[in-house]
């Protein structure tokens, strides 16, 4: 073809970046085994084939480890821990900050690595992937140096497993090894078997800089080498990204085991595009927002939800841009797509397409040809299709989208909390006092405004619902790799068992008129649903009966905490206002609360009632100040971070300091704004009891707070089972423990159990700012600033 041809069509020409030096790497690794205490070990097991998505062709072979290797690797890291936690933070940060830089002067290697054996685009792994491994890096040397300044008193958590999946196979790597050696753990690291070239380089370059041997250890595998590894006894957290039904499977295995877990999952984002958008700059945030990695985000873009009076204008404008994607060769520098992972992938994605159709949806796909060879999907989205269809709640992961329609902000923010998961959203309006107004209404832990799929090392990522919790980036994602210093090794014993509810016949100290001790439910005394009380002893007999709650009584407490949605809503000095309202109802009961304590035994009673009236002070002080922050990420923009709260939060007491251990728990939770149901000392809950008239005097909204008292474990089992349940806190016993970390994987809620003893009374130990942490969940907001 002539130049003055070229000139009149405009066609692109073909670009390819050479694959050369990666070949050649690969030649030099047919077999990839594991990389285990510093060292290259030769696999022991079964081998599969690494396939070039695009080609069809295999590249290498990749080990399946075994859990002899698992074992091998974790004892390794076992073994470096100690001595890399006793680095200073230099000299930590100096082994990241050199990861950094040995990744950036590889970075053409590992961009087409990247390519080879997960079908991207070079122009993606170039500009995007590796670039921003590097710049986690960077950004975790940085906290590397100042964790002892930035995290007193906190320790790190010691070995770390993590699983990574294929779709960011180089980034993922970085978002995890990153922040788990800047806060002085050690790491075994399972990558996807289906993309192992960019960890095992990676491994290399541990190796170049003269990384301590067992610091890094990566265990290649399929997933019962994952499984192994979640397993191990020898890990103290689990970290893992990839399907939500993965996540369920983890969150049941290690429960009760003590380790600590973040799971980054699934996702259905919606990308909701008002009448007043740039509509042009929204088509070409869909491009990023489904188009990218060809859909094979989690984060995606997938549910296209625009407002009815632009939607033929805004579909209009797709169709045409979408004709224009270019798909094909990943290595050529003008392409837009590249393929999907595997062929298995793309019949899973051609299974959905169909069964959409089935549904009544229209399909339109981009008119794009496909290579003979390679797992190609061409890009495309749905018309006419309903929220409950299946390719509107179920996770594509490829690059076709679904579309909706809406009239008003109310029913935007309906439609897009009409799914399970909660991982990100985008929202485009030139009207920021909207946009702002529909993220705070979003439930989803990261939400862009007049853009999409914007990443970075300081910006925490992570999501809500069945989108997982925890977060990676930023100072949030630094605190899921430390620990508080451990308050205690001793372990709760479970609580007596209830008594009978036939009557006692036996020694008791009864009030002149019998007080019937209720429930507190939707701001109301509640008898139980099942009509029944057990009896409370003290130290010198029978002190009266409490209600026996049952699942129904749950169900009550939880419907009432969700119409209180108002106490979120407030400012905080006005839930500061109600708190320092309670220390001073509590403080003019003093004497009786006093007098019940003593009458139930517990070992320092007026020392437990007035420790309750300061907490309730210190969180008051703490309503109005626990802030998020403005974070420096991509310029042109503000990026925040907020402090949520979950909504409706589960309480479990536990069985000592009956009043102190309640209301120090409750008290943090009300003070970030989230609705309470709490579960009372089961072998004191009389104390509770005495805590409706507290409540009730100190301006607290109906269902804001709702006590229940029973059976603690029974009552635990159905808070975890209970869907509307947000998030749970336990302080019961270790099998107690157990039980409901693997009830909650039912909605993948956040989980806060403990086992061990507290001194609910030493400050150390029975507040802090653990509890507002926990409390809350963080929302990372990007907004445009400056442009």
């Amino acid at each position: 073809m002539s130049i003055k041809e070229i000139m009149q069509t405009m066609d692109y020409g073909p670009a390819p970046e050479s694959a050369t030096d990666a070949q050649t790497w690969i030649a030099a690794h047919p077999v990839l085994g594991h990389f285990i205490n510093g060292r290259f070990v030769a696999p022991e097991g079964a081998t599969v084939d690494v396939v070039n998505p695009a080609t069809d062709a295999v590249l290498a072979q990749v080990a399946i480890g075994t859990e002899a290797e698992v074992d091998a690797a974790v004892k390794a890291a076992r073994t470096a821990q100690a001595k890399w936690a006793a680095l200073p933070g230099h000299d930590r940060a100096r082994y990241l900050y050199a990861m950094a830089r040995h990744l950036q002067k590889r970075e053409r290697l590992f961009a087409v690595l990247e390519v080879l054996d997960n079908g991207k685009t070079i122009r993606e792994t170039r500009d995007i992937d590796v670039p921003l491994a590097a710049r986690h890096f960077y950004h975790h040397a940085g906290w590397a140096e100042l964790l002892a300044d930035e995290f007193p008193g906190h320790t790190p958590l010691g070995v770390c497993g993590q699983i990574i999946p294929w779709n960011f196979p180089l980034l993922m790597l970085a978002w995890k090894i990153a922040p788990a050696l800047a806060a002085g753990n050690t790491v075994v690291l399972k990558p996807a078997d289906l993309t192992p070239l960019t960890a095992y380089a990676f491994a290399q370059l541990c190796v170049e800089i003269g990384l301590p041997p067992g610091v890094v250890n990566i265990v290649n595998g399929d997933g019962s080498t994952g499984a192994a590894l979640a397993g191990h006894p020898g890990i103290a957290k689990l970290a893992f990204t990839g399907s939500t039904e993965v996540g369920r499977i983890l969150r049941r295995q290690t429960a009760g085991s003590g380790k600590k877990l973040t799971l980054e999952l699934g996702g259905k984002s919606p990308f909701i595009v008002f009448d007043d958008a740039d509509l042009d700059a929204a088509v070409e945030g869909v491009v990023d927002a489904i188009w990218f990695n060809q859909g094979e985000v989690c984060c995606a873009g997938s549910r296209i939800l625009v407002q009815e009076s632009v939607a033929e204008r805004f579909l209009a404008k797709m169709t045409a841009r979408m004709a224009k994607l270019r798909l094909g060769d990943p290595l050529d520098k003008t392409m837009d797509m590249g393929a999907v992972i595997s062929h298995r992938q793309r019949q899973r994605i051609e299974a959905l397409l169909a069964a959409g159709e089935a549904e009544g949806a229209t399909l339109h796909r981009a008119p794009c040809p496909l290579p003979a060879k390679g797992s190609y999907v061409a890009p495309g989205f749905f018309t006419g299709t309903a929220p409950a269809q299946t390719v509107s709640q179920t996770e594509i992961f490829g690059p076709i989208a679904t579309t909706l329609t809406f009239r008003t902000p109310d029913e935007a923010a309906l439609l897009a909390n009409d799914t399970r998961y909660g991982l990100a959203a985008s929202i485009w309006s030139e009207n920021l006092n909207r946009a702002i107004d529909l993220a705070n209404r979003v439930k989803a832990g990261v939400i862009w405004i007049n853009g999409t799929n914007f990443f970075d090392a300081a910006a925490p990522f992570g999501g809500m619902r069945e989108s997982g919790f925890g977060r990676e980036g930023g100072r949030a994602g630094m605190l899921d790799y430390v620990a508080p210093k451990a308050k205690s090794g001793a372990l709760r014993a479970a609580p007596a068992p209830l008594a009978p509810v036939s009557p006692a016949l036996g020694k008791a100290e009864r009030s002149p008129i019998d007080v019937t001790a209720k429930l507190y439910i939707g701001g109301k005394q509640a008898r139980a649903d099942g009509g029944q009380s057990y009896s409370v002893t003290g130290k010198a007999g029978v002190i009266g009966q409490a209600a026996l709650a049952g699942r129904k009584d749950v169900r009550n407490a939880v419907e009432a905490a969700g119409k209180a949605t108002g106490w979120g809503g407030v400012t905080a000095h006005n839930r500061a206002q109600v708190l320092y309202f309670m220390a001073e109802n509590l403080a003019q009961r003093e004497t009786e609360f006093t007098a019940a304590l003593t009458q139930a035994g517990t070992p320092k009673p007026q020392a437990e009632v007035q420790a309750t009236i300061r907490r309730a002070f210190w969180y008051a002080a703490w309503a109005d100040k626990f802030d998020g922050r403005v974070t420096a990420t991509k310029s042109s923009h503000v990026t925040l971070t907020v402090n949520e709260p979950f909504g409706t939060l589960g309480i479990v007491a536990p069985d000592e300091a009956p009043l102190l251990g309640l209301m120090s728990l409750i008290l943090p939770a009300l003070a970030m704004g989230n609705r309470v149901v709490a579960v009372a000392s089961q072998s004191q809950p009389l104390i509770a009891a005495r805590l409706y008239q507290v409540f009730e005097t100190s301006d607290i909204p109906a269902g804001a707070v709702n006590l229940l008292t029973g059976d603690s474990d029974s009552l635990a089992k159905t808070l975890a089972d209970h869907d509307d349940v947000a998030a749970l806190w336990y302080f019961g016993a270790a099998n107690g423990v157990a039980a409901v970390e693997s009830a909650s994987a039912g909605n993948l809620k956040p989980v806060w159990a403990e086992a061990g003893l507290r001194d609910w009374l030493d400050p150390a130990q029975g507040l802090g700012m653990e509890f507002l942490t926990r409390a809350t969940q963080v929302k990372t907001i990007w907004m445009p600033y400056g442009v």
